[in-house]
C-alpha cells in the first residue's frame, strides 16, 4: 500500500489562513478519492478531530510545535525524520514549502512564492536569514516543486536554478460557502460593524508586504478628496511589527474611519466581505491571492495591485493599481465609489473569472503533482 507522509502542522482549528486553507481544502479531497493510499499526518500539536478526515488518516503529534527558527531544525532535520524511519512512505508531502535536509526519500514542498528572497527587510533579520539559507537547499533537494501560480513558478526556477518543466503550477480556489448575500443581510452586517455607512474591505495579515500603510493612505486620500461618508474595513490580525502602519493612524484625524476587526471566523468572514461596496487588495507582492477569488465568489467589485500574480489570478475582473502609488489607488477608490455600472461590470466579470479556479482542481493538480514524485527514478 502506498504511504504519504503530509506536514500538517499549519492545520489549527479557527486559524486557517492562505497555506493552511490550501493544505485543508486540497488534503481533504485527496483523501477522499484515495482510499488506497494511507496518509500520515504529522501536526506538532494535539490535531482537532475536524482534520482526521477518513480512516486512511493515521495522526501523529510531534512535539514541541514548530513555531520558532531553532524549533524549525529541530523539527523538520531531526523529530521528522525519526518519525519518517519508522513510517517509511513513499513521500514527504510539504505544503508550506519546508523540507527535510536530512531524508533520503522523495520530497513534494510547496513554495508559495519567494518574497523573502525579494524583500528580506519585510522579515524579522533572522527569519528573513533562516528562509534565505534554506529554501535554496530545499528547492535543490526537491523531487519535484509544487507552487500556486506560473508568476511563482517562473520566479523559483530563476532563483533557484530549478528545471521549470519540474515544477507544477497548483492553483488556489474559494470556498464554496462564500456566495453573493441579499440586501437584507447586508444591511443588517453594515449596522453592525459601520453605523450602517457603506465600506471598503480588506483581508488579509497586517504586514508590509500586503501594503496595508499605502492603503489606508490612499484611502485617507480618498476621503480627503470626496468627502464620502464609505469607511474602510481591515480583516486580520497583526503579523510582527509594522510601525509605519501605527504611526499612520496614531497622527491621522481619520484614524476613526478605518475599523479594524481582527480574524474572523468561517461564518462571519464571507458576510463581511460580501457587504463592502469593493475589496481593495493592493500587496506589493503576492504569489496568488485567495481573497481576489473570495471577492468574485461573493460578487463584490475588486481594486487589485498590476504586480507579481495578481494579474494572472485576476485577469480583467479588476480594477488595477500599482502598490506603490498611491494616487493610483486612491483614484481606483473614487471611481468604484462612483460608477455603478464599472462596478457592475466588475461583479460580472468575476463570476466569470471564478470558473477558472476550485478545490476540486486544486486536489486533481496536487494529486498529479504527487503521482510524478512517487513515480521519478
Amino acid at each position: 500500500m502506498t504511504r504519504i507522509a503530509v506536514n500538517t502542522r499549519l492545520l489549527k482549528e479557527g486559524k486557517l489562513e492562505g497555506i493552511g486553507w490550501f493544505t485543508w481544502e486540497g488534503l481533504r479531497r485527496i483523501v477522499e478519492k484515495h482510499p488506497e493510499v494511507t496518509f500520515h499526518f504529522i501536526f506538532d500539536a494535539p490535531p482537532s478531530p475536524q482534520f482526521l478526515i477518513h480512516d486512511n488518516v493515521v495522526p501523529h503529534v510531534l512535539m514541541p510545535p514548530a513555531r520558532r527558527i531553532m524549533l524549525y531544525k529541530l523539527w523538520f532535520d531531526y523529530l521528522v525524520p525519526a518519525k519518517l524511519r519508522q513510517i517509511r512512505p513513499d513521500l514527504f508531502f510539504s505544503p508550506d514549502g519546508f523540507c527535510s535536509l536530512r531524508l533520503k526519500l522523495p520530497q513534494l514542498p510547496v513554495m508559495h512564492d519567494l518574497n523573502f528572497e525579494h524583500h528580506p527587510e519585510w522579515l524579522p533579520e533572522g527569519v528573513a536569514n533562516f528562509y534565505r539559507n534554506r529554501f535554496p537547499k530545499f528547492a535543490s533537494i526537491a523531487t519535484r516543486i509544487a507552487t500556486v501560480s506560473e508568476f511563482s513558478a517562473n520566479d523559483i526556477s530563476a532563483r533557484y536554478g530549478v528545471e521549470r518543466s519540474e515544477i507544477d503550477v497548483v492553483y488556489n480556489g474559494v470556498n464554496t460557502d462564500f456566495r453573493p448575500l441579499d440586501e437584507a443581510t447586508k444591511l443588517k452586517v453594515r449596522d453592525q460593524y459601520t453605523e450602517g455607512k457603506p465600506y471598503f474591505v480588506f483581508v488579509g495579515a497586517l504586514h508590509q508586504r500586503k501594503n496595508v500603510d499605502g492603503m489606508v493612505k490612499a484611502f485617507f486620500q480618498f476621503k480627503s478628496r470626496t468627502g464620502s461618508p464609505l469607511k474602510l474595513v481591515v480583516i486580520g490580525e497583526a503579523m510582527w511589527n509594522y510601525p509605519e502602519l501605527d504611526l499612520l493612524l496614531r497622527d491621522s484625524e481619520l484614524r476613526d474611519e478605518v475599523v479594524f476587526t481582527g480574524r474572523l471566523n468561517v461564518l462571519a468572514l464571507p458576510k463581511v466581505i460580501g457587504s463592502a461596496l469593493a475589496m481593495v487588495f493592493v500587496p506589493h507582492f503576492e504569489g496568488f491571492g485567495i481573497p481576489a477569488l473570495e471577492s468574485f465568489a461573493l460578487g463584490v467589485p475588486l481594486l487589485a495591485s498590476n504586480t507579481t500574480a495578481v494579474p494572472e489570478v485576476c485577469g480583467g475582473a479588476a480594477v488595477y493599481a500599482d502598490p506603490s502609488q498611491i494616487d493610483q489607488i486612491a483614484d481606483a477608490m473614487v471611481r468604484l465609489s462612483a460608477d455603478a455600472a464599472l462596478r457592475e461590470t466588475c461583479i460580472q466579470q468575476g463570476n466569470e473569472r471564478l470558473k477558472a479556479f476550485s478545490w476540486e482542481q486544486t486536489a486533481s493538480l496536487l494529486w498529479e503533482s504527487m503521482k510524478k514524485s512517487m513515480s521519478r527514478d
